[in-house]
């Protein structure tokens, strides 16, 4: 019996780890599941009848967190005859057939280059009633081609390309995800038209490296002439991007980052190291004067412009003069935000094997003082802020004191996270006047009163308050749906009503 012909709609939720290109696959997943029938389950259901892991391979406790879970949903199937357990994403990719030997009660394994075969390998192992593993070695089709079933009204991931051809020794991701495959062009604009039509304001365009954007089709100036082209769609007010590698990063880049108004100066771009033993190393193909040249460029265009960073401690042979180096180039960068990592081994990886592993106190240490660097950074650069007027895009699961300080949260223009009084309990400004009428979604300005490492305050009354469209989506409980796009095949049935979203996928 197929999904479609099932007497009452079957329940769905996707549990998902990793980036924010697994965080996407994961509206792919659930968009793909509701076009099938599927309906989502509610929050706090615990016995939906299809439970979705979309796993990450980087960190190295993965394997673990993943058997994990899989063995607390055992007594639970175990109780619920006809649930199924499916996992996707790249540690499905990496250990295929040997999830299935581990936890012989999962039903379905699927890899990262064939997301769309999940609702026929349901089916066919609910009708087989044996598990079904299908692993593709490349992509079947764009992930942009499937249905997709949006977690934000007011912002959409996009993706410009999939795959890496970069071989950093610490990263497992190009042999889970292959090498860079480019949509084109006109494929990436139509859907960011798509989700403006839906009421969406912002968007950010996804690639694990998106300067080399355009290799494929032979044209290295595309991401700048992408960029501007974005600025183009009435209606879309924000455009953000991730990631950009320091090796490809160009002139023109930065020209279209300045110039087209509605791209945020915001950037995110990944250090990894300040030694340039260190990212000779990893095979990341520039070095420290190099980054930092770019930071000074950037700035020079945007001198507003909130740049972020991955870093890595403890990778194997790092000295401490090493270690000393990756905090001068810190001081010297001043970064609004930065990921810090201490290094795990990952199998599969070049670094995982060479010489000079660090003992975990090392790396520990090293790791403890990078954060108190970059915190005493990033405060001071907050501090800056203070009396500053921004404009807040409001957003959902932002605050976790939200509802007992009565604020609201959302993020500023060059990405920065804002907690603002909203005058609900009457502490700020005229009691209430804008009690109950700022939505997710909707556009704020107010001024800042507070910095601290990770966020700033705004404790008076909102400046102005501008009602969306995606904040009467957001409101309504709708969440924005885009269809595949040229796969030229009409659509089987209407997706589903499902609840209202929720928040809360796992990112890094």
């Amino acid at each position: 019996m197929t999904t479609a012909a099932a007497s009452s709609p079957r329940t769905y939720q996707v549990r998902t780890y990793g980036c924010q290109m697994n965080v996407h696959d994961s509206e792919r997943i659930s968009g793909l599941l509701e076009q099938a029938g599927y309906v989502r389950a509610a929050e706090a259901d615990e016995n939906p009848d299809v439970v979705v892991f979309n796993t990450c391979a980087v960190r190295e406790n993965a394997d673990n967190r993943l058997y994990g879970n899989l063995g607390h949903l055992r007594p639970v199937k175990a109780r619920h005859p006809g649930m199924q357990i499916a996992v996707g994403g790249c540690l499905a990719q990496k250990d295929r057939g040997e999830i299935v030997r581990k936890a012989p009660w999962v039903d379905v394994v699927f890899g990262t280059h064939n997301i769309g075969s999940l609702p026929v390998l349901l089916d066919r192992a609910r009708h087989n009633a044996a598990a079904e593993v299908e692993i593709l070695e490349s992509l079947d089709v764009f992930p942009s081609t499937l249905p997709t079933r949006r977690e934000s009204t007011y912002a959409g991931w996009v993706s410009i390309s999939v795959g890496c051809n970069n071989t950093c020794t610490f990263c497992i991701v190009p042999s889970l995800r292959g090498k860079e495959k480019d949509r084109r062009p006109g494929d990436i604009l139509s859907e960011v038209r798509a989700l403006v039509d839906e009421g969406v304001l912002e968007v950010t365009l996804l690639g694990q490296n998106v300067n080399s954007y355009g290799v494929e089709f032979g044209d290295r100036l595309a991401f700048g002439k992408l960029l501007r082209a974005c600025g183009d769609i009435e209606g879309l007010e924000r455009v953000r991007f991730t990631s950009p590698h320091p090796k490809d990063f160009t002139d023109d880049v930065i020209a279209a980052m300045a110039e087209t108004p509605n791209v945020c100066h915001s950037l995110h771009m990944p250090l990894q190291s300040g030694s340039d033993d260190v990212l000779r190393a990893m095979r990341r193909s520039y070095r420290a004067d190099r980054y930092l040249g770019i930071i000074e460029k950037v700035r020079a265009a945007m001198p507003d412009a909130a740049i972020t960073t991955d870093i890595i401690v403890g990778f194997p042979g790092e000295t401490d003069a090493d270690f000393e180096r990756t905090l001068d180039v810190v001081r010297e960068a001043r970064f609004s935000s930065a990921f810090t990592f201490q290094y795990s081994k990952r199998p599969g990886t070049p670094a995982a094997t060479m010489d000079g592993q660090l003992p975990k106190q090392v790396v520990q240490e090293r790791y403890e003082r990078l954060i108190a660097c970059v915190e005493e950074i990033t405060w001071a650069e907050n501090k800056k802020l203070v009396g500053e007027t921004v404009e807040v895009l409001v957003a959902v699961g932002e605050g976790r004191k939200d509802e007992r300080t009565g604020r609201m949260s959302g993020r500023a223009r060059d990405g920065r996270l804002v907690h603002f009084a909203t005058g609900a309990n009457g502490q700020h400004g005229e009691a209430g006047s804008q009690a109950g009428r700022i939505r997710p979604g909707d556009i704020v300005h107010t001024t800042i009163t507070y910095a601290a490492p990770h966020h700033l305050n705004a404790d008076g009354e909102p400046l102005s308050h501008r009602r969306t469209r995606a904040g009467d989506a957001a409101e309504a409980g709708r969440a924005p749906r885009t269809p595949g796009v040229l796969l030229g095949l009409p659509t089987i049935g209407a997706p589903a009503v499902a609840p209202a979203p929720t928040t809360g996928c796992a990112a890094h």
